[in-house]
């Protein structure tokens, strides 16, 4: 019998707990589980550990104080350069912050996911990275080189969310854009893993027309599946949408003044997804 992970994204959140190390997929402003994050903002999970190529998924978290550490290469809106919420938490020092470049960052899912306890690599050395506040340090050949490298330590995940195109119900994940953002290594290197996508579709779907390599996530990793469409907004999600580009400047506006900040969050994050949803598609009408 085929095994149905279908879940919503408050069951999701529901699996979740206070303290966890929690792994966000996507790129900066591009291809978030923001419906999921958005779930998290309407629990009263706190206190986490959030790792993440980092997007508005970490200024959300870090607007609401849910965030304790912060393991990221950077806090990028990707046409809007900072994130803005991401910023303020960094310079108040409302969270501690273990930096890491792109790299370091990659090969630290990458010993995770193999279960090891890091990757000797080359990526760090001699840059102000290896003093960044991440504890880096440094390995020695055991061969006849004798090379000293850096020990990506492994970045061990409680729980992963990722959001991808399509995905059957048994946990495999396609992507149809441009870049897979290392969403396979998130969900391989947690505990467990949550996959939300645009539309769930027969297994026999997701090779129509693609190459087999757009199959990204593999069922084993997946322990539940959400479809949320629109559920990457305001993050792009090509080719089932782009960025939207207005929502994430009125986001940045809103994110310079408190009260613009609560008068933003009253009208866009105090109701469920379909509230949310809805809200956008009035503020569209609203620009037009």
């Amino acid at each position: 019998m085929t095994q149905d992970k279908t879940m919503t994204a408050d069951e999701v959140v529901g699996r979740l707990e206070s303290g966890m190390t929690l792994g966000i997929g996507g790129w900066g402003s591009r291809r978030k589980p923001m419906a999921l994050v958005r779930a998290i903002l309407r629990s009263d999970l706190t206190d986490l550990t959030v790792v993440s190529y980092g997007g508005p998924d970490v200024g959300l978290l870090a607007a609401a104080g849910r965030i304790r550490k912060l393991v990221a290469a950077f806090g990028t809106l990707d046409s809007i350069p900072l994130e803005p919420h991401f910023t303020a938490a960094r310079q108040r020092g409302a969270f501690e912050m273990a930096e890491l470049d792109e790299a370091l960052f990659m090969w630290g899912l990458t010993a995770a996911a193999q279960r090891l306890p890091f990757m000797p690599v080359r990526a760090g050395l001699g840059s102000d990275v290896m003093r960044a506040g991440a504890g880096l340090r440094t390995v020695t050949s055991p061969y006849e080189d004798g090379e000293e490298l850096v020990a990506a330590p492994a970045l061990r995940l409680d729980a992963a969310l990722v959001h991808l195109n399509r995905a059957d119900a048994r946990g495999n994940g396609q992507y149809l854009g441009p870049d897979p953002y290392f969403d396979d290594l998130f969900c391989e290197a947690a505990d467990r893993a949550y996959v939300s996508c645009e539309r769930i579709v027969e297994t026999a779907e997701l090779l129509k027309g693609h190459e087999p390599q757009s199959l990204l996530v593999k069922r084993a990793f997946v322990d539940g599946v959400v479809e949320t469409p629109n559920g990457a907004h305001f993050t792009s999600c090509v080719p089932d949408h782009d960025r939207d580009e207005a929502f994430q400047r009125a986001y940045v506006r809103a994110a310079r003044d408190p009260e613009a900040w609560r008068a933003f969050a009253a009208r866009f994050l105090s109701g469920d997804e379909a509230a949310y949803q809805a809200a956008v598609t009035a503020f569209h009408e609203e620009e037009a």
